[in-house]
C-alpha cells in the first residue's frame, strides 16, 4: 500500500485499507467506535441487520426496517468512515468504491432530504459526491479499480446519530483530510456539534497562515506490507518491506514507528537510507527524523558514491550534511571472498570519523593507517576530499629516495585548485647534496583553448661540475609549455616554450631526455581545399658534439597548400608556396621562397590498369650570407636560384584471386619520371635535406628528399611488385613488396652509401605477416644490387597473449658517407605478463649490437586492485654523457585509490 501526502484519495484509501489491524484514535468528534465520525446522515435512515459477507448477508431488502431508527456508527476496523446512504437511490458504496447490491426497501420509507448540495460533484443521489470513479482516477500502488476487488464490509453495530467533524489544521481543497504523514507534527483539531445543526458543507479554500506546505520535490511516500496507524498517540507502525520516500531519499526496514507529535521515525532490521548522492547508510537500528535528514544510527556502515565503505560502532547525522562515526574504519577494499573476515589491504581506523557534505571532507582523529591488519602509520589529524570531489587545494603525499648525485630527495607536492578552469601543483624539493628546488605544473582551460606548463628550478650552488655551456651559473632549471587557441571556425594560433639551463640538467633530476627543444609560436587556417600556417622557431641543442650558435631561427617560415576542384579534363591543380628565413650566430643565414605548382590527372585503362599523369614546375629563389663552399672556395653572399620542370607517368595492374578462404592480390607497378639534369648547385643551401633514408615508403616518391633544398634530376624508371592476401573470414593478412629504382645517368646528389648513388639503386623491400591479433612481423630491408647483402634491416614483432606477449625491435643501418648520424645496430626487447587479474610484470631492454653491450635493463612488477596500485622497478642504465654516469636505481610506488600516492626509491652512480 502506498500514501502519498497531500492525495486525499490515497489517504482515504490507507485509512480504510486498515480492517485487519484496526483503527484505535478518534478524529474530531468521532469515537472509539466510530473514529472519523458520520460523514452523511439524513434525519431519517432504515436500519440495516448485521452483513457478515457479501454471499452470505440476507436480502436487504428483506431487512429494512419502515420506522426511522439510529444510524449504524463505523465500526473501527471495517467502516471507519460509516456508512454511505442514502435511501433516494437505495445504494451503498462500500470501501475502494465497491458497490453493494442494490437495496429496494419493501415498506415505504419517509427519509428527510436534503435540500442543499454545496459539495462540487454532489447530487440528490450523491450528495457528498463520487469518492470513487474509475473512469477518472488511478488508485494507488496495491489498490484495486475494480469493484471485484473490494474488501467484505461487515456492519455490527446500530447506527448512531451522525456528528460533524471539523477539518484539520492541515487540510485544503485537495486534502480535505489533512496530512498523514509530514515534516513536522499534525495536531488536527476538531470541534464538537450538534446533530441538530448536520449540514453539508464545501471544504474550506484557504488555509491559516502557520500551515506547513509539501512540495512535489519533498514529497512523502510510505509503503509496507503491513500498517496500523493509531489516532490518539499519534502513531504510524509499520512492518515487512517498508520503505519511506522523502523528496530524494529513501529509507528501507523490516519495521519503522513513525510518532506524527516529535516527527521521529524509528527503524530496526536492514535499515538502509539511500541519499541523493547515491550514498547509502546501513544500520540494525535507526532514529530519524521525519524529512530523513537527522539521525542516530547503531552498527553503522556507508558505502560512498565510489563504492569505498565507512563503518562505525554508532553515527550521528545532522541536517542531512554531517556525519559523525564513533570508532570507524574507512577503505574502499572489499572483503576477502575466501576469508571475509580478513582484514582489508589498508583501511584506516579512527576514533572518529567526520564526513561533511558542505565542505566535502572526510576528516579523522587519532588515526591509524593499516595494511593487512598491521599499522603502519598514525597521524592525530588527517583530512581528505570525499568522493564527490575532482579537484580540491591541499597536500599531496610526499616521496622519498636517496641518489648518490642528489643524495636524499623529499618531494612534498601541494595542489592549488585556483578555478574550475584552472589548477596548479607546486612540488618543494629538497636534496641534501645539491640543495632544495622547486616544481611547477599550471593548466588552464578556454572557452576555446588550452594552456599547459611545466617547469622547475634548482639552486647551482656554484659547483663547477653542473656548469652550463656558457660557464657556473648559479640557477639551473627548465620549462615545458604548449597553448593552443581557436580564433574562429577557420584559424587558430598557439606556442610552444621549451627550454632547459644546460644540457644535462632535466635528464638529472629526471625530468626528461630530449636531445633537443623546440620552441614555436604559430598561427594556421583551413578553408575548403586551402591551408595555410605562418610560425616562428627556436631550437635548443641538449647535445655535447652540438654548438649552440650553429642553431639556426626560424623567423618566419609561411607555408601555403592550395588543391583545386576537378576540372573539364578531369584532373587537379595544386600549389605549395614556401617562404622561410634562418638566422644564425654562426654560420649561414638564409631567405628562400619556393613554389610548386603541378598538374595531376588519374584514368582507367581497358583492363583494369590504373594510370596517372603528373606535370609540375619546381621554382625557388635563395638569398644567402656566409654560405661555406666546397674546395676552400670561400663563402658565398647573394642570390641564387633554379627553375626545373617536371613530368611524372604511374602505372599499376591489380590482378585478384578469390576463394572459399582467401583473397589474393598480385599487383606490378612503376613509373617514369623525366627532369632535367642537376638543378643542386653549390650555391644553393641545404637546410633540410641533410638526411635522407631510401627505403619502400619513398620508392614511388617524385623527390626522395625529405625537404624543398635538394631535388632529384634527370630521367629515371621505379619499379616494384607486390603481393597480399586476405582471410576471409578473419582478419588476418598478410604481405610483400620488392622494389628498385634506374636512373640513365648516376646522380652525384645522392651520398655514397645511401643506395642511390649508381645508376642501378639497392633493393628495397617489405613483408608483413598478420595473421590474427596476436602475432605481427613487419620486416623491412635495403639490400645491395651486386653482393645482396642487407645495407639496412628493420624488425618490428608483436607475439603473445594478455599472459605473456614479446615486443622488440631490430635496426641495422649503414652509415652513409657525409652523414653526421653513424650506423647503428640496436635491439629493443619488452617482456609482459598479466599473471593473474592481479599481477602483472614485465622486462625491457636496450642492447646495443654493433658494441655487444646494454644501454638499459628494467624489471618490473605490479599488483592492482580496486583499492590499490603497487609498482616497483629496477633499473640500470649504463650510458655516460658529461656530469650523467651510470646509474642503478629501485624505486617503490604506491597508490592508495581515493586517498593518494606516495613513493621512494634508491640511486647509485658508479
Amino acid at each position: 500500500m502506498h500514501i502519498h501526502s497531500g492525495i486525499v484519495a490515497a489517504i482515504t484509501t490507507l485509512v480504510i485499507s486498515l480492517p485487519a489491524y484496526g483503527a484505535t484514535s478518534p478524529v474530531g468528534e468521532g469515537t472509539i467506535d466510530r473514529p472519523l465520525g458520520v460523514l452523511w446522515l439524513p434525519a431519517t435512515a432504515p436500519t440495516i441487520p448485521q452483513v457478515t459477507t457479501p454471499e452470505a448477508a440476507p436480502p436487504l431488502s428483506e431487512s429494512i426496517q419502515a420506522q426511522p431508527t439510529p444510524v449504524a456508527p463505523a465500526t473501527i476496523g471495517e467502516r471507519p468512515l460509516g456508512t454511505l446512504w442514502n435511501p433516494a437511490t437505495d445504494t451503498l458504496y462500500q470501501q475502494g468504491g465497491g458497490l453493494l447490491p442494490s437495496m429496494t426497501p419493501t415498506t415505504n420509507v419517509s427519509p428527510s432530504e436534503p435540500t442543499a448540495i454545496p459539495i462540487e460533484g454532489g447530487s440528490q443521489q450523491r450528495p457528498l459526491g463520487t469518492l470513487w470513479n474509475p473512469g477518472s482516477y488511478s488508485p494507488p500502488a496495491g489498490v484495486s479499480s475494480s469493484p471485484a476487488a473490494a474488501q467484505p464490509l461487515t456492519v455490527t453495530q446500530p447506527i448512531s446519530p451522525a456528528q460533524r467533524i471539523q477539518p484539520p489544521s492541515t487540510a485544503t481543497s485537495d486534502r480535505p483530510l489533512g496530512v498523514l504523514w509530514g515534516s513536522a507534527p499534525q495536531s488536527p483539531t476538531v470541534a464538537p456539534q450538534s446533530p441538530a445543526n448536520i449540514t453539508t458543507q464545501q471544504q474550506p479554500s484557504s488555509l491559516a497562515s502557520d500551515e506547513k506546505q509539501i512540495s512535489d520535490k519533498d514529497a512523502v511516500g510510505l509503503q509496507a506490507d503491513e500498517m496500523i496507524y493509531d489516532r490518539e498517540q499519534s502513531l504510524v507502525t509499520a512492518s515487512g518491506n517498508v520503505e519511506i520516500t522523502y523528496g530524494l531519499r529513501k529509507l528501507i526496514a523490516d519495521s519503522i514507528t513513525y510518532y506524527q507529535e516529535t516527527d521521529i521515525v524509528t527503524a530496526n532490521g536492514n535499515v538502509m537510507l539511500i541519499e541523493p548522492t547515491q550514498e547509502t547508510v546501513f544500520g540494525d537500528s535507526m532514529q530519524i527524523s521525519g524529512d530523513l535528514k537527522d539521525a542516530v544510527v547503531e552498527n553503522i556502515g556507508i558505502i560512498m558514491a565510489d563504492k569505498s565503505r565507512i563503518a562505525g560502532a554508532g553515527a550521528k547525522r545532522t541536517h542531512g550534511v554531517t556525519t559523525q562515526l564513533d570508532n570507524a574504519v574507512y577503505t574502499p577494499c572489499k572483503a576477502c571472498e575466501e576469508d571475509p573476515e580478513a582484514p582489508p589491504f589498508w583501511q584506516l581506523k579512527a576514533v572518529k570519523i567526520i564526513h561533511d557534505k558542505t565542505s566535502k571532507i572526510i576528516e579523522y582523529e587519532d588515526v591509524w593507517l593499516e595494511m593487512f591488519g598491521f599499522p603502519v602509520a598514525y597521524t592525530p589529524y588527517f583530512r581528505h576530499p570525499d568522493p564527490t570531489v575532482k579537484r580540491k587545494s591541499g597536500l599531496l603525499y610526499p616521496s622519498f629516495g636517496t641518489s648518490s648525485d642528489l643524495g636524499t630527495l623529499i618531494r612534498a607536492p601541494y595542489f592549488w585548485n585556483i578555478a574550475p578552469d584552472q589548477d596548479a601543483t607546486l612540488t618543494p624539493i629538497y636534496t641534501s647534496k645539491e640543495g632544495p628546488s622547486l616544481a611547477v605544473e599550471y593548466r588552464r582551460e578556454f572557452e576555446q583553448g588550452s594552456l599547459r606548463a611545466r617547469g622547475s628550478v634548482a639552486d647551482n650552488d656554484d659547483d663547477p661540475s653542473f656548469s652550463t655551456s656558457e660557464g657556473t651559473g648559479d640557477i639551473r632549471g627548465h620549462i615545458l609549455s604548449e597553448g593552443r587557441f581557436d580564433i574562429n571556425d577557420t584559424w587558430r594560433w598557439g606556442f610552444d616554450l621549451n627550454r632547459t639551463s644546460d644540457d644535462t640538467y632535466m635528464r638529472r633530476y629526471n625530468y626528461g631526455s630530449y636531445a633537443s627543444l623546440n620552441s614555436q609560436l604559430f598561427t594556421e587556417g583551413f578553408r575548403g581545399r586551402n591551408y595555410f600556417s605562418a610560425s616562428a622557431h627556436a631550437y635548443q641543442t641538449n647535445r655535447a658534439d652540438v654548438s649552440q650558435d650553429s642553431i639556426p631561427i626560424v623567423l618566419p617560415s609561411v607555408d601555403f597548400n592550395h588543391l583545386g576542384a576537378p576540372d573539364a579534363l578531369g584532373g587537379r591543380t595544386s600549389l605549395d608556396a614556401n617562404f622561410l628565413t634562418l638566422t644564425r650566430a654562426e654560420g649561414a643565414n638564409v631567405r628562400r621562397i619556393s613554389l610548386r605548382p603541378s598538374w595531376n590527372r588519374p584514368f582507367g585503362g581497358y583492363f583494369g590498369d590504373l594510370y596517372n599523369v603528373r606535370f609540375a614546375l619546381k621554382g625557388d629563389l635563395y638569398h644567402a650570407d656566409d654560405l661555406s663552399q666546397p674546395n676552400g672556395e670561400g663563402d658565398f653572399n647573394g642570390f641564387s636560384g633554379r627553375l626545373i620542370p617536371e613530368m611524372a607517368l604511374n602505372w599499376q595492374m591489380p590482378f585478384v584471386k578469390t576463394s572459399d578462404s582467401v583473397r589474393q592480390v598480385v599487383e606490378p607497378m612503376a613509373s617514369f619520371i623525366a627532369s632535367p639534369y642537376g638543378g643542386n648547385s653549390r650555391k644553393l643551401p641545404n637546410e633540410d635535406s641533410d638526411e635522407f633514408e631510401f627505403d619502400d615508403a619513398n620508392l614511388f616518391s617524385f623527390n626522395r628528399f625529405p625537404g624543398i633544398d635538394r631535388v632529384e634530376g634527370g630521367p629515371r624508371i621505379n619499379y616494384g611488385i607486390k603481393w597480399a592476401v586476405f582471410g576471409n573470414r578473419s582478419t588476418g593478412s598478410s604481405s610483400a613488396f620488392l622494389g628498385q629504382t634506374y636512373r640513365i645517368k648516376a646522380d652525384g646528389t645522392f651520398a655514397e652509401g645511401s643506395g642511390l648513388e649508381d645508376n642501378l639503386s639497392d633493393i628495397v623491400g617489405r613483408v608483413r605477416i598478420s595473421p590474427g591479433e596476436h602475432f605481427d612481423l613487419v620486416y623491412k630491408t635495403r639490400f645491395s644490387k651486386d653482393e645482396l647483402s642487407p645495407n639496412r634491416n628493420e624488425v618490428a614483432m608483436r607475439a603473445g597473449i594478455p599472459a605473456f606477449n614479446i615486443n622488440t625491435n631490430y635496426v641495422f643501418i649503414d652509415r652513409q658517407s657525409d652523414s653526421e648520424f653513424p650506423g647503428r645496430e640496436e635491439m629493443n626487447l619488452s617482456v609482459n605478463s598479466e599473471i593473474n587479474r592481479f599481477w602483472r610484470a614485465g622486462l625491457t631492454t636496450v642492447r646495443d649490437m654493433a658494441a655487444s653491450e646494454f644501454r638499459s635493463v628494467s624489471l618490473n612488477g605490479v599488483f592492482e586492485d580496486e583499492c590499490v596500485v603497487f609498482t616497483t622497478t629496477l633499473s640500470r642504465t649504463f650510458f655516460e654523457d658529461r656530469d650523467l654516469k651510470p646509474n642503478d636505481a629501485i624505486t617503490f610506488h604506491l597508490v592508495l585509490k581515493t586517498l593518494g600516492e606516495v613513493s621512494t626509491g634508491i640511486s647509485s652512480t658508479n
